[in-house]
């Protein structure tokens, strides 16, 4: 070290030579501050900085030095859970660490679907070393190897946490908490929890998840370290028709004739790729396109344009479903600075994965979120050079035909309300106050594999009292109990010990139990025998049909039911096969900066000519619809409201109006009033702030499709509209929009 450290005098002197021969002459800022908190083994810690700002190492480095400083002393070698929430970093941080720890006789284990029985068995013949996880590989152990917790884990040091922003706020971050709190329970001690994450908006709240009741005991150490800058535009583009009409391309092709996969295509998308095609190529970029539609659609679109050109194919396709070589490979591809590529991505290139640097960040469409558009970026300008980032947004032609919502290019502004919202350093805080009882049932039944049999009060115990679940209440959680009883989840035995009935033996025997959440039925895409990715079927492909799946084309050979799989064969035709899937929950403060924006704001210097237009079009029509003033819209036989609020208040909203009996749809800006004019909405709004004794649960029995979460169908009508509205509804917010937007308009009125 060129400096004096204190943080480098605490490791352990081979972790120290390992530091030498890095060439570092120092250490991170961030690393000289988690150094310390985390080897003396006292303290729960959150490190949070931004991609490939050290993290990894901030942790391992006294990780490591703890492990050794052990076993100097003569303990046996301890353990560490490392819990990741992807298999991909999981590989990624298990080829680094096998660097890291190859000299200091350290065993470091991935284990995942992949992994061989071998390497697992290893572990549990000898458990000691790294052990890299995810949350539903671990619900595994803890259930098949139950009544050996106590010795596999006897000696485990630290869990660390990798990505923690990823499970804060849903059910497998629920399921991730649990976890922590069983093993810790399974082997009678604390252990210390260290978090690792690139973006989190709200740290107490982040601590709280990371230790439940105790969250201001953990010490949290943020990076401050500034980039080397940010080189940003958004282009916009207006939506174009295709070259042929659906008409004229089926015309063409009933006379033989080959109808090219541009013309059927809309022509301002074609120009977003021409765009990136003559602007990426020739360096490692991430396209990412939001969707695996788009992701397919344009990445066959870019290697099209390659082999047009002869040039050598340098785009290629990356999302969850395409199989583990084909992602891979990408991922090797993107690290060796050998050859350029680039990889049109969903959010499977967001996180931590070791991709090396990228010279850009491009972005189709808005992002869902700030906090993904920060770690997104982070991708980019990693070695002190500017970060890069396009953002290329579509929107509709105006005419006189367009919706008054759509005139507001709504697209556009949410991408630049959220790039505002980045410069300032704002991201989403994650929503707390979730039951999760869907995950709840997972997690009882799993409890009762592990230890064979458990009383009600036991489980209690084990998951509320004290535990992640302890929001769900004692009196609830008994109700949750006769439920799965009634639906044969579990039976009670004469000593009162509960075990899985009929169907919660089913359900515990599946191989997608250990998952918290739900995941659509999946085939298997095979070419001439080779496994190429899986496909989340929600609709019937037939044979014959034609698709795009990993940047190429491919018709359907046969589709085999019984085996989950479909045959495919190289074809020059095909669409993007349809994956679910859907957005981000947009939250108030990005709405309001829409509206800021929109009333009379500036455009920024970082749009294009097209984009700069569509601004202030949009910023025409805002005025002459009088939004900043009134709310309300007559369009045709509908009202449409804009409140300017985030997506769960707005949601509220739409369930009061439609509990007063006038139907409401959340239209993204606006809620869309169907047969009802600008008074109705008014009475109904100084009607909802009338009614005082409205429960969000009785406005969650309105809806129909309530049934989102894996565990759903088996909570019954009371649990299933107590558990929506926890997650899905915010009355406070609601009845507090209400009176805001009654009060605006009885104002206007007045005047």
């Amino acid at each position: 070290m060129s400096e004096a450290s204190q943080a480098f005098d605490q490791l352990h002197p081979r972790i120290q030579r390992w530091v030498f021969r890095q060439r570092w002459t120092t250490l991170r800022p961030t690393q000289e501050q988690a150094i310390p908190a985390i080897v003396s083994g006292d303290n729960d810690v959150i490190v949070a900085a931004a991609t490939a700002g050290g993290k990894t190492e901030a942790a391992f480095l006294p990780v490591l030095s703890r492990l050794l400083f052990d076993r100097d002393n003569g303990a046996p070698v301890g353990t560490v859970l490392y819990i990741s929430p992807l298999k991909a970093l999981i590989n990624d941080q298990h080829r680094r660490l096998e660097l890291m720890a190859q000299d200091l006789d350290v065993p470091t284990v991935p284990w995942h679907g992949d992994v061989s029985r071998t390497h697992k068995k290893r572990f549990l013949d000898k458990p000691s070393g790294v052990l890299l996880i995810t949350p539903e590989s671990l619900e595994a152990i803890l259930m098949r190897h139950g009544q050996h917790i106590p010795h596999l884990f006897a000696n485990l040091l630290y869990i660390i946490v990798d990505e923690l922003h990823a499970f804060i706020g849903g059910a497998r971050g629920m399921q991730l908490q649990s976890l922590m709190h069983r093993m810790e329970l399974a082997i009678g001690r604390h252990v210390p929890r260290v978090g690792l994450s690139a973006t989190l908006g709200d740290m107490p709240m982040a601590a709280a998840f990371l230790r439940p009741g105790h969250g201001d005991a953990v010490r949290v150490i943020i990076n401050s370290e500034d980039s080397g800058g940010l080189m940003l535009q958004i282009r916009g583009y207006r939506e174009l028709p295709p070259a042929l009409t659906p008409q004229g391309a089926s015309e063409r092709e009933n006379a033989g004739k080959e109808v090219a996969v541009e013309e059927s295509l809309a022509g301002d998308l074609l120009d977003v790729a021409g765009h990136i095609y003559a602007n990426l190529r020739g360096q490692n970029n991430l396209i990412f396109a939001n969707s695996r539609q788009n992701v397919e659609m344009y990445s066959d679109l870019l290697r099209r344009a390659c082999e047009r050109d002869r040039v050598p194919v340098e785009f290629f396709p990356h999302h969850g479903s395409l199989g583990k070589e084909l992602r891979s490979d990408l991922e090797e591809a993107l690290k060796n600075e050998g050859r350029p590529v680039s990889a049109v991505c969903t959010s499977t290139l967001e996180m931590g994965i070791d991709i090396g640097s990228v010279a850009s960040v491009a972005q189709i469409g808005a992002p869902p979120e700030v906090a993904s558009m920060r770690q997104r970026l982070g991708r980019s300008g990693r070695r002190g050079e500017a970060a890069v980032l396009r953002i290329y947004v579509r929107e509709k032609t105006i005419d006189v035909n367009t919706p008054p919502q759509d005139r507001l290019h709504p697209q556009l502004f949410q991408a630049v309300a959220m790039t505002q919202l980045l410069l300032t350093r704002w991201i989403e805080p994650p929503r707390a106050g979730a039951l999760h009882l869907s995950t709840l049932i997972q997690q009882t039944l799993s409890v009762i594999v592990q230890y064979g049999g458990a009383t009600a009060q036991s489980l209690w115990n084990i998951l509320g009292k004290n535990a992640p679940f302890a929001g769900v209440g004692q009196k609830r959680f008994i109700r949750l109990l006769k439920r799965m009883g009634e639906t044969e989840l579990l039976v009670q035995m004469s000593d009162g010990l509960l075990l899985p009935g009929a169907v919660g033996e089913k359900l515990v025997n599946h191989y997608s139990f250990y998952a918290a959440f739900a995941t659509p039925e999946e085939y298997i895409l095979s070419v001439r025998g080779r496994t190429i990715g899986r496909l989340p079927i929600d609709r019937p492909i037939a044979e014959g049909s034609l698709i795009i799946f990993g940047g190429r084309r491919w018709r359907v050979l046969n589709v085999d039911n019984e085996h989950k799989r479909i045959d495919l064969a190289h074809s020059t035709g095909g669409n993007p096969p349809r994956f679910g899937g859907t957005g981000g929950v947009i939250a108030d403060r990005v709405r309001q900066e829409m509206f800021r924006l929109l009333n009379r704001a500036e455009p920024p210097k970082y749009l294009d000519r097209v984009a700069r237009e569509l601004f202030e079009e949009a910023q025409y029509h805002f005025g002459s619809l009088k939004l900043a003033e009134w709310p309300l819209v007559r369009q045709s036989h509908h009202t449409l409201i804009f409140p300017w609020a985030g997506d769960v208040a707005m949601d509220t909203l739409a369930a009061l109006m439609t509990h007063r009996g006038i139907e409401a749809h959340n239209e993204s800006i606006c809620l869309n009033v169907p047969d009802a004019k600008p008074e109705n909405v008014t009475e109904a709004l100084r009607s909802i702030i009338a009614e005082e004794s409205l429960t969000p649960e009785s406005l969650a029995s309105a809806v129909l499709n309530k049934k989102d979460e894996k565990y759903s169908e088996w909570l019954g009508e009371d649990l299933l509209c107590e558990d929506w509205a926890s997650h899905r509804l915010d009355l406070a917010a609601g009845r507090a929009l209400a009176q805001r937007l009654y009060s605006q308009i009885e104002k206007l009125q007045a005047g």
